[in-house]
Order: structure tokens, then sequence, then C-alpha cells
């Protein structure tokens, strides 16, 4: 999928700011429905580009929700506006975390994921930013709460990053913090997979990402790395997504 973005880091928490977000497209399920998962597209790109494709994946029970990230200046950009889902700096690790983006993109999939019916599966996925925004939801997830400390309320049940990093690393160990809160981490299944000609997010971040994770207690991690993948996805990357939610939310025996 188009761009999705190079990031990490990013503008520092100032006042509050307004986020309007833009359409969301939403993928049926055109069999029973067994599990709701929604897909955060990357920097420049919209939810229209990602259900397009989405649909065309062989797993039927799966509702996909794509929505479009509020369209705000990038710090990355020089101030100059783009569709995404918080402010980007540069890729280091020591850039300031836009904490303010990340929480309302993450109570905006809370959202969305809260319409759902109580006996179907939840998840997050995403590419590159959208992947970002994926993982500091799974350590919401896990703390059982936001960065504004508003209360995390729905249950992920799978996550997914594809092309991506995580971010407010630095954070990830005080939010796994206690009994509750490392169980959550230790059994949420998560899945990565990166490219390793990857120009935008080089590949040494999303294997850092993983790394950080597994150390900070969430053990149900799968990192898949593909040799001569850039950063858009390919059939093999795909077919791995769909053999993995197929496997973790257990749609083996469903049509």
């Amino acid at each position: 999928m188009s761009l999705g973005g190079p990031s990490l880091g990013s503008g520092g928490r100032t006042a509050r700011r307004a986020f309007e977000f833009g359409q969301t497209h939403v993928v049926k399920p055109k069999g029973k429905h067994l599990a709701t998962i929604v897909w955060l597209h990357g920097l420049g790109d919209n939810g229209a580009s990602w259900a397009q494709l989405l649909e065309t994946l062989p797993l039927p029970n799966i509702k996909w929700i794509c929505p479009t990230s509020p369209s705000q200046p990038l710090t990355l950009f020089g101030g100059f506006p783009s569709n995404a889902w918080f402010d980007v700096s540069d890729l280091s690790e020591e850039s300031k975390q836009d904490v303010d983006g990340l929480d309302a993109s993450a109570a905006h999939v809370l959202s969305l994921l809260s319409a759902e019916p109580p006996d179907v599966k939840l998840g997050v996925g995403g590419f590159s930013m959208g992947s970002a925004t994926a993982l500091y939801s799974a350590s919401c997830f896990a703390h059982g709460k936001l960065g504004d400390d508003n209360a995390y309320s729905a249950h992920l049940d799978a996550v997914i990053g594809l092309s991506g990093w995580l971010p407010c690393a630095k954070d990830l160990s005080s939010k796994v913090e206690g009994d509750e809160a490392a169980a959550r981490a230790s059994s949420l299944p998560i899945l990565l997979c990166h490219g390793k000609v990857d120009d935008v997010v080089l590949f040494r971040y999303g294997d850092k990402s993983s790394e950080k994770l597994t150390s900070t207690g969430f053990k149900n991690l799968t990192f898949k790395t593909y040799d001569s993948l850039g950063h858009y996805t390919m059939p093999e990357e795909m077919d791995d997504v769909c053999s993995w939610l197929t496997s973790k939310l257990e749609l083996k025996c469903e049509s």
C-alpha cells in the first residue's frame, strides 16, 4: 500500500489538539461474523485503499473497519499537512512522542470497536504508521488505560503490525507493571512483519520493536521477516497474515 511513512518519534505534548478523522470504509464478512479488525493505513494514505486489498483476502469471518486518519501538520514535513495518525519528527527513539495524537487515534479505534457484538473477537492492525498506532494500542490494552489515563475499554484478541515500529518504547516497561498488566501482555497475540530492504522504516526498527516487546513480556509475539520486501506488501506476507489470523482467532472450521 503506497506510502506508509517514515516515522518514529514526534512533536511533544502541547495544548490539546482537535482531531477530525476522515471517512471510514467497512468490509463486511462474507460468512459468519466471528471477528472484527480495525485496520490503520500508513502516512499519506487513506482507509479506502486498504479496504480494497483486505476485501480480497480469504478470511470470510472477519469484518474489516478501515478508518482514515486526520489530516494534520507534520513536523517531519516542516509543518506541511498529511493524513497521519500522530505527529512525526524523525526515527530517533530520543524524539519526543506525540502522546496526544497517539491517544486520539487509539481512542478512535476503541470507539469503532465499541459498537461490535459482544461475541466477536476484536483486533487492530496496520501498515507503517498504522502499525505503530496498532502497537501503541497494544501497549495501552496491556496497561489498561491510554496515555491520558482514560480506560482502555476493549479486549484485544489480535494485533498486527506490518513495516512499522513501536512508539513510546521507553515507557513500555512501566505499562506492564503489576500482575494484571503482565498477564494481558503475555497472552496478547501479536504478529509483526518487516522487509529487510525497507528503505522507509528500516528493518532495524522493526527488529528492535520485536525485541523490546518480547523482552518486556509480550511473549505471544511472532516476527516474520522477508529478504526482498521493501516498504510495501506482497502476497507471501499477506498469506502469512491470513494463516496467523486463522490460527489465533480460531477461524478454521467456520465459513
